[in-house]
């Protein structure tokens, strides 16, 4: 199994997992991600994974099952978690193909 990844930062304009596919803006891509296991990385350089529940036109968004890695360590667990959106570097989520 090939592992890709795809990753949408705010002032990103097109995304793309391959040059054959159509462009996809990073709205199309936050939708297709919504309920799906994704990545956040802030400003600060810590990194929340979980499942992505919800999301604003402002980046703010809403995780269940957050686990809080620092220097790739998993540092705390949480339920729900909210992230403001002005501290979001990228958003990324890992596919599995067959």
């Amino acid at each position: 199994m090939a592992e890709s990844t795809e990753t949408i930062a705010p002032s990103s304009v097109t995304v793309s997992e391959e040059p054959s596919k159509q462009h996809r803006t990073p709205s199309d891509f936050l939708k297709s991600v919504l309920g799906r296991p994704v990545q956040v990385k802030l400003n600060t350089g810590l990194e929340y994974r979980g499942v992505l529940a919800c999301l604003d036109g402002y980046l703010n968004i809403a995780l269940e099952q957050t686990e809080e890695y620092a220097n790739g360590q998993l540092k705390a667990k949480y339920g729900d978690a909210f992230i403001r959106g002005n501290n979001v570097l990228y958003i990324s989520t890992q596919t599995k193909k067959r």
